[in-house]
């Protein structure tokens, strides 16, 4: 079967290690599914999840009574997704966040669980309005890694150690610019942080970087797995065996025009 995505962002190779990277916190999309069920005057709202990859945040909307599509274009993530999510009513597309192939108007909500970054945000933005009904909302959100806490700011340095350019690119932006140069289509912005803290034994916490795709250490290659390799070994010298760490959700959404 032909591959939709572009290989930069193909996560073929990432899709089994993506089970141990933490989930959103819980009660910022609690806040977000009172607030679009409250806007549409409804307790059961249609959710496009755009990226959603192998489910984190449809799971967790699903959870929360909501009517799941789940837009995936690559097959490794999604057939995890499809997996685990056999016993619920969800559906499950093969498709782009700029071509989803959904029908136009249709939708209550289209989220971006750490997702919005890996297309064109421009086009993303388009496809969001022609899906969504009049004055529903879009979300984009990502966790970061609080790079105050003890345990990141180790990680952090290990990285930086080995690749002294490390960046962490568009995901880490502030994504308020690039709606506010959209007002045409979303306006009302809503900024939503909530920090958390994640239980993690090091090998899982090694195992959620391998989930990463980023240009410094392509697994798919000998050299990224040697400098991959490397920066592990200073982990494992470095951290203890298990410790509580410190993420952050952070989410912006606005209303469609």
């Amino acid at each position: 079967m032909k591959k939709i995505v572009e290989q930069v962002w193909d996560y073929t190779k990432h899709a089994k290690f993506y089970e141990y990277r933490p989930n959103y916190a819980p009660a910022t999309i609690d806040m977000l599914v009172a607030l679009v069920q409250k806007n549409q005057k409804k307790e059961i709202i249609k959710v496009a999840d755009i990226g959603a990859g192998t489910g984190n945040l449809s799971i967790m909307l699903l959870e929360r009574g909501c009517e799941v599509v789940s837009v995936e274009p690559n097959d490794a993530m999604r057939e995890i997704g499809v997996q685990r999510t056999k016993d619920q009513e969800i559906e499950w597309i093969r498709a782009t966040g700029i071509d989803s192939t959904l029908q136009s108007g249709e939708f209550d909500w289209v989220t971006f669980g750490s997702s919005f970054n890996v297309m064109d945000r421009v086009e993303a933005l388009k496809e969001s309005y022609r899906l969504l009904k009049p004055k529903s909302y879009f979300s984009c959100m990502w966790n970061h890694r609080d790079l105050n806490d003890p345990i990141q700011k180790i990680a952090e340095e290990s990285i930086i150690e080995f690749v002294p350019n490390y960046t962490r690119g568009v995901r880490r932006e502030d994504q308020r610019p690039i709606i506010e140069s959209h007002k045409e289509l979303f306006d009302n912005i809503i900024y939503i942080e909530e920090d958390f803290y994640f239980h993690q034994s090091l090998e899982n916490y090694i195992n959620a970087w391998r989930s990463v795709k980023n240009p410094y250490w392509d697994l798919e290659t000998k050299e990224g797995e040697e400098l991959f390799g490397r920066i592990t070994q200073v982990l494992e010298q470095r951290l203890p065996k298990e410790f509580d760490i410190k993420y952050t959700t952070r989410c912006w959404s606005a209303k469609k025009v």
